[in-house]
C-alpha cells in the first residue's frame, strides 16, 4: 500500500497537479502584494472560462495552435533534441499557408489541403536545416534555432509588404487569405458559440492520436526514443543516429507549420508584420513541459494554457493585470523543472547506495 502511494506521489501526473497547485498560490500571493483579492480574481478568471459556451469556444480557439506547438517541442523532446525553434517554424508555416490562400483560388476541398500541404512542407524545411546542421558540423540546435526564428520574423515582414501579398488600401498586413481557405465552422454554429470557432481542434486531436501512435507503437517511434535515451547506446545498436535526428527534427517542424496554417486559416486570416516575436513557440515549451513530453498530457496542457490566455483578458474588469496569468504559467514550469532535478538527484542517490552495500 505505501509503495502504490509512493509510486501516485511520484507519478508525472500528480508532480504536475502539485506544481499547477503552487502556481497557483504564487499567482495569489502576487495579487495579495497587488492589492487584490486573490479570490475574486480566480473567480472572475474561472467565469471568464466557463461562464459561457462561447468563453470555452474562444479557449478552444486559443489552445489550437498551442497544442500544436506543444506537440512539436515533446516530439523532438522525446528524441534528445531541444525545438526551441517552434517559433519560427510557426512564422514559415503561416507565411506559406498564407501565399497560397492568397494567391491560389480553388474550391475548399483542393484550396484547405494545399494552404495545409504547403504549411507543413514549410516547417519540416525549417526544421530540416537545423537538423543538417547539427549532424554535418555539429552546429548547437539550440543557437541555430533561436537564429532561424530571427530570420523567420524578419523574412516574414519582408513578405508581408510584396505588392502581391500586401493588403490594398495600406494597413501593415497581407490581404485576407480566399474564403475557401478558410477553416471556420458554418455560421449556424458560429452564431451559438463564437465568430472563430474552426476546425482546427478536429485536427489537433487528429495530430495527437498520430503523433503518439508513432511513438509508441511503430518502429520508427521506438528508434526515436532510443536515441533521445542513449544516443551512443542507439548508434551500438545500429541505429542511425543521424538520420533519426533528421527525421525527429522534420517531423517537429511540420507540426509548428501546421500550427501556424490553422492558426492563420481559422482565426486571423491574414498575416501582420510583426512588431515582436508572437510567441506561439515558446508558449509550446510550456505546454510540452507541463503535458511531460506526452502526446495526450500535451493536448490538456494545451487546452490549460488556452483556456488561461482567454480567461486572463478579462481580469481587466477587476483591475487585475493580465501577467498574472504568465506568473502563474512561469511557475509551473519552474516547479516542474525543479521537481526532475530532485528525482534525478535521489535517484542517483539511491543507486550509489545500493552500489555501496
Amino acid at each position: 500500500m505505501k509503495t502504490d502511494m509512493r509510486k501516485i506521489l511520484e507519478s508525472k501526473a500528480m508532480l504536475t497537479f502539485i506544481a499547477i497547485l503552487i502556481a497557483f498560490v504564487v499567482g495569489a500571493v502576487v495579487l495579495v502584494i497587488a492589492g487584490i483579492n486573490p479570490f475574486v480574481a480566480y473567480a472572475t478568471l474561472l467565469r471568464s472560462i466557463f461562464g459561457a459556451p462561447k468563453y470555452l469556444a474562444w479557449s478552444v480557439v486559443y489552445a489550437t495552435p498551442l497544442i500544436f506547438t506543444g506537440l512539436s517541442v515533446a516530439f523532438s523532446f522525446r528524441t534528445g533534441v531541444f525545438n526551441i525553434g517552434a517559433e519560427g517554424q510557426f512564422v514559415v508555416g503561416t507565411l506559406a499557408a498564407a501565399c497560397v490562400g492568397i494567391l491560389v483560388d480553388l474550391p475548399a476541398v483542393l484550396e484547405i489541403p494545399l494552404c495545409l500541404i504547403a504549411a507543413v512542407a514549410a516547417g519540416a524545411v525549417w526544421g530540416i536545416i537545423v537538423g543538417y546542421l547539427k549532424v554535418k558540423w555539429g552546429i548547437n540546435e539550440v543557437l541555430s534555432m533561436i537564429m532561424f526564428n530571427w530570420i523567420a520574423y524578419y523574412l516574414s515582414n519582408y513578405m508581408v509588404n510584396l505588392p502581391i501579398l500586401h493588403k490594398e488600401g495600406g494597413g501593415e498586413a497581407t490581404k485576407d487569405i480566399v474564403d475557401s481557405a478558410k477553416i471556420v465552422f458554418p455560421k449556424v454554429i458560429t452564431q451559438a458559440l463564437c465568430p472563430r470557432t474552426n476546425a482546427g481542434i478536429i485536427f489537433a486531436v487528429i495530430a495527437v492520436i498520430v503523433i503518439y501512435l508513432i511513438i509508441e507503437k511503430t518502429t520508427l517511434g521506438y528508434k526515436l526514443k532510443a536515441v533521445g535515451f542513449k544516443r551512443h547506446a542507439a548508434e551500438y545498436a545500429g541505429i542511425h543516429v543521424n538520420k533519426a535526428i533528421m527525421t525527429a527534427m522534420s517531423i517537429s517542424g511540420a507540426l509548428a507549420g501546421m500550427a501556424g496554417a490553422l492558426q492563420l486559416m481559422g482565426n486571423s486570416f491574414r498575416v501582420p508584420q510583426f512588431a515582436g516575436q508572437e510567441g506561439y513557440g515558446f508558449e509550446g515549451i510550456t505546454v510540452a513541459l507541463i503535458g511531460a513530453s506526452n502526446p495526450i498530457g500535451v493536448f490538456f496542457a494545451g487546452l490549460f494554457y488556452g483556456a488561461m490566455k482567454y480567461g486572463s483578458m478579462k481580469l481587466s474588469i477587476i483591475d487585475a493585470p493580465a501577467e498574472i496569468v504568465d506568473i502563474i504559467m512561469g511557475t509551473i514550469v519552474f516547479c516542474i523543472a525543479i521537481s526532475h532535478v530532485f528525482r534525478i538527484t535521489l535517484k542517483k542517490k539511491k543507486t550509489d547506495k545500493e552500489e555501496s552495500k
